[in-house]
């Protein structure tokens, strides 16, 4: 594996390395006419151009009262708007708070008022879902792609609000550090509602640099396929902004488009989601296979034959694994022979694999992966808000994924399962508790349970196994109904089993393990096969 000769063991990186602000300045002064952003059937802007529509933004939110450490949600998809917010928001100081464009309901209420902001940046298409919830702290909201004309408790502002005078920025109170909370992503919680990962400019500097993304290299350009309020999108537009280089970018992921988005946006790098590369290996064969400027393709997880893939469309493929709170400790080396790996561990950090105690267990034998760097504020900050989080998944010192892994005999990482309920189905993670939550508002439900069972495309799909209230009938068609307009579109179960009562322990705890085990049984009903159907809600098309 290629290893960086240049990496800074101990410090933490300048902050002309990895501060937004300062690097963005710095390109463009030294490139400014390089492009950074390209945007698929859009518009192409340069390093200067770039500086200037973040100066732009940044004095615009200055306007509504934003400061230097202040919080401010941006609720956009992919585009040339959310990505001038974000990177106005950082100018200021400011704290980036992106949250996914499915979330409604309660859900919805958790996040905004755990973000503690009082400016939101909103499409239109996503306005009604503010109606009749509680916005917290949100006083302003500057909507983003027309006006839709509901009435809020808020001040409802145009777009225009965030058009100001890129020379009238106010000073800094203080230099931005590296160690600064850069953003605030929301996961999906387990043994409770989702959690906002604190995130330094550090951690996203060592999650999308050389050591991790090591087979990217300045003269690339990345595709960001992923939405911007996820870590997987977040990671192109800094890593390859960190390294003077540039980023493409599609609204999402669609395999009709797929090619001719990359050869349109000469896009040479792509991280793929496990069911996306599995899409694209199911089109039938043809010409287009290598006709394409792509040259990279990283598959997370790995669950497509590698050296097939690479074959099949000429491109080099590796793996890596990361989450939200951590900075990518494994990596492979390129087409690697074997599905589940995750790679070796890069450089500066230390993991172990764990019992429930913390204590090693045996080479071979399946346990936590935790994690530690040799590098200050590379990991998580935290979970906002949230100290009893924060403490469990630190404890001893170290932090905890609450994935399962092992080490095979070419000491690679393999990745075993899930510790934690969290399901994980088309590149989204679903907390079960928030679905259950959901689902146990049913009148006709006593009791549920959701659980992940295989899907075709890899990863998850959603099982609920709910027990009627008493004298009811639970119509599983009518318990979809009546959660599509509660939940994201990903959340809501593809399949509905009926039992008579939960199986649960002497402590009255679920036995999820036992319904993960028996999984689709036969009376389990499937409403994709009783022909409902649930897509994205597109936004801003």
């Amino acid at each position: 594996m290629e290893v960086n000769p240049t990496r800074i063991d101990h410090g933490v990186p300048a902050r002309e390395a990895c501060v937004l602000r300062y690097v963005l300045e710095k390109w463009s002064r030294q490139k400014p006419d390089q492009i950074y952003a390209k945007f698929y059937r859009g518009p192409s802007l340069t390093y200067s151009e770039m500086e200037m529509l973040a100066r732009q933004t940044a004095a615009g939110l200055a306007r509504l009262g934003v400061k230097q450490g202040d919080t401010v949600v941006v609720w956009l998809p992919n585009s040339l708007e959310c990505l001038a917010s974000w990177f106005g928001v950082n100018w200021l100081g400011a704290i980036y708070v992106p949250i996914n464009t499915a979330y409604k309901g309660r859900l919805l209420e958790h996040v905004l008022a755990n973000s503690n902001a009082t400016v939101m940046i909103a499409h239109t298409d996503l306005m009604s879902r503010l109606d009749g919830i509680d916005l917290a702290n949100i006083r302003k909201i500057v909507e983003v792609g027309g006006a839709c004309g509901i009435r809020l408790n808020a001040d409802v502002l145009p777009s225009s609000a965030l058009e100001g005078d890129a020379d009238s920025v106010p000073d800094l109170q203080r230099p931005i550090e590296p160690w600064d909370v850069q953003s605030i992503i929301y996961t999906s919680g387990t043994t409770g509602p989702s959690k906002g990962v604190l995130s330094s400019y550090a951690q996203l500097h060592a999650m999308s640099g050389m050591e991790g993304f090591y087979m990217v290299k300045e003269g690339d350009r990345y595709l960001c396929n992923l939405p911007l309020f996820h870590v997987g999108g977040t990671i192109p537009a800094m890593g390859m902004l960190c390294r003077g280089a540039s980023v493409s970018f599609v609204t999402s992921f669609s395999t009709e488009t797929f090619w001719p988005s990359i050869n349109e946006t000469q896009t040479t790098v792509v991280l793929l989601l496990g069911a996306m590369a599995t899409f694209l290996a199911k089109t039938p064969r043809g010409p287009a296979d290598r006709d394409h400027c792509l040259k990279t393709v990283i598959i997370v997880p790995l669950a497509e034959d590698a050296m097939a893939f690479s074959q099949r469309f000429g491109v080099t493929v590796y793996t890596l694994y990361n989450m939200t709170e951590i900075s990518t400790p494994l990596v492979s080396g390129p087409n690697p022979n074997r599905t589940g790996i995750c790679g070796k561990p890069r450089g500066g950090v230390d993991l172990r694999i764990v019992d429930e105690n913390d204590c090693e267990v045996s080479v071979g034998e399946t346990g936590e992966l935790i994690v530690r760097t040799d590098m200050p504020w590379t990991l998580n900050s935290g979970y906002n808000q949230n100290p009893e989080a924060t403490v469990k998944a630190w404890r001893n010192g170290w932090f905890h994924t609450g994935d399962a892994f092992r080490i095979n005999e070419d000491g690679d990482y393999v990745f075993v399962d899930r510790m934690k309920d969290t399901i994980r189905r088309r590149g989204e993670n679903i907390s079960s508790f928030e679905v259950e939550a959901e689902i146990a508002a049913h009148p006709t439900v006593n009791e549920v349970a959701v659980v992940s069972v295989p899907s075709e495309f890899t990863e998850d799909e959603v099982l609920c196994v709910v027990a009627p209230a008493p004298g009811t009938t639970i119509v599983p068609a009518d318990l979809i109904a009546f959660l599509q307009p509660r939940l994201a579109h990903f959340m809501i179960p593809r399949y509905v089993r009926i039992v008579e009562r939960l199986p649960r322990t002497p402590t009255e705890k679920i036995k999820k393990h036992e319904l993960r085990e028996e999984g689709l049984t036969v009376d389990t009903w499937d409403r994709e096969a009783a022909g409902i159907k649930i897509r994205r809600e597109h936004v801003g098309r």
